[in-house]
């Protein structure tokens, strides 16, 4: 793994914390900083086979687990939870230090609108007796006042519910209220269309990028799905490139944008 933009000073030692750090005093002050983590192929794909674990390798997911131990929360939408089989957020040991003063690792919140995360999803288990020594955070569901009453019950049970908006989730209430419950450095794993929601709200700060060397031909999206075509899109802020890391043909590539509206 070796950094080829900028151009690292020889014999510097590639500090991964150090280059994916949150910046200390974001320009918008007022609201969390969002960050995404994405992968694609060389040719656009999104997913192999469903699923972005295909596109995926050693270096990849190194940066990953960086990424989460920074992370107050992660943030995704409910078709990547059901179709990546998303668990409960865990911290290497190796990066157990970047959680100095919070929770072991960050929890999931999940945006759902219908409450439907599959059967015996992970995220939801019985999560009775937890105690901040576990490892393992509370999840959080993000849904709108007309779900189901029935699963909003059942999904408080064993999660930290959030209502935010009647018919369909408001993005800025939803990111209000995980910032009032501490969560200042949200990291989003998508999926596609939530990530293309969060970029037409003009709320994405950054954007994590693995290029991955295949090619998955036709018929995959691509990282960003559901933007509606308009002339006026306030996410579509100029981004500038931070740094990109190598290894064995994968680009890791950090995107920060570099105006806009928050």
């Amino acid at each position: 793994m070796r950094q080829i933009h900028p151009t690292e000073s020889s014999g510097q030692e590639l500090s991964l914390p150090g280059l994916y750090a949150y910046p200390d005093e974001p320009a918008h002050a007022g609201r969390p900083w969002i960050r995404a983590n994405m992968v694609a192929s060389a040719d656009g794909a999104a997913t192999v086979s469903g699923r972005s674990g295909g596109l995926s390798r050693e270096a990849d997911r190194t940066v990953f687990g960086v990424l989460r131990a920074l992370a107050d929360v992660v943030l995704v939408g409910a078709g990547t939870v059901r179709a990546e089989a998303y668990r409960p957020a865990r911290v290497a040991e190796r990066w157990a230090w970047l959680r100095e003063g919070r929770p072991p690792a960050p929890p999931i919140a999940v945006l759902s609108r219908s409450l439907d995360l599959g059967q015996d999803c992970a995220l939801l288990a019985d999560t009775t007796g937890l105690t901040g020594t576990t490892g393992r955070a509370r999840t959080i569901v993000i849904t709108v006042q007309a779900a189901p009453a029935d699963r909003k019950a059942a999904m408080a049970r064993n999660a930290e519910l959030i209502i935010a908006g009647e018919d369909r989730v408001d993005l800025r209430s939803a990111i209000g209220a995980l910032a009032a419950m501490g969560h200042r450095r949200i990291l989003t794993e998508g999926g596609p269309h939530l990530l293309g929601q969060i970029i037409e709200a003009g709320l994405l700060d950054e954007l994590c990028l693995t290029m991955s060397p295949l090619l998955a031909g036709s018929g995959p999206g691509r990282i960003v799905q559901g933007m509606p075509e308009s002339a006026e899109r306030p996410g579509l802020a100029p981004l500038s490139l931070a740094h990109v890391i190598e290894d064995q043909g994968y680009l890791l590539c950090r995107y920060v944008r570099s105006a806009g509206p928050v």
